[in-house]
């Protein structure tokens, strides 16, 4: 294999535009490139080829991730499972999310905090938020630290929380028998993330 091009990019000034045998091989960091002494028209020996192509695998992951955090947030462990099902490289997906942890792109510390707070607004209670958020791979102690970070800073009280929604669903559940009421007014307010003795009664008041 023979270098055959080593040029500026001219989207981005700071890599280079690879070309191995004349065919476009990859656009990489001039800085990951300065100690592997290319130079154009000489042969590419395997050790040298082997790291180009890690090069090129981390580039690939990181783009994907960057497009990927472009369209909405991601917990670190859940955008990792998206790009390993992608087919990138293990190694490569692990240097590209170190490298957006490292310009602060990915935090799983702010993340949780911001999805608490906008599942929070839309009627989610704790429990809802810490079992959403580790199912994404969220440690449970980062976990449950936003969630009562986000409700202390929204001045979401659960209680009213729960007995507002509550009191919403009973209204759609009216006519209905006062055991089948009571009943899928309780699965709701779990599957919502609300449970405990506010949710028992919440419910006995309002399904009785």
């Amino acid at each position: 294999m023979i270098l055959t091009g080593l040029a500026p990019d001219p989207r981005r000034p700071d890599y280079r535009l690879v070309e191995v045998d004349r065919g476009r091989f990859a656009s990489l960091p001039a800085a990951d490139l300065a100690d592997l002494n290319l130079q154009v028209g000489a042969e590419i020996s395997a050790r040298v080829f082997e790291r180009l192509q890690e090069l090129a695998d981390r580039e690939a992951a990181l783009r994907a991730a960057q497009r990927a955090l472009a369209r909405r947030a991601h917990a670190r462990f859940d955008l990792r499972r998206r790009l390993l099902q992608k087919q990138h490289p293990p190694a490569a997906v692990d240097a590209a999310l170190e490298r957006l942890a490292q310009v602060g792109l990915l935090d799983d510390v702010r993340f949780a905090v911001d999805y608490a707070s906008a599942k929070a607004d839309r009627g989610r209670g704790p429990m809802r938020l810490i079992r959403d958020l580790l199912a994404q791979g969220i440690e449970r102690r980062i976990a449950e630290d936003a969630v009562r970070t986000s409700l202390a800073t929204a001045d979401v009280d659960p209680a009213h929380a729960v007995r507002a929604l509550a009191e919403k669903r009973s209204r759609q559940l009216a006519g209905l028998p006062a055991a089948v009421r009571k009943r899928r007014l309780v699965a709701f307010l779990v599957r919502r993330g609300f449970g405990g003795a506010e949710v028992r009664a919440v419910v006995d008041s309002l399904a009785s």
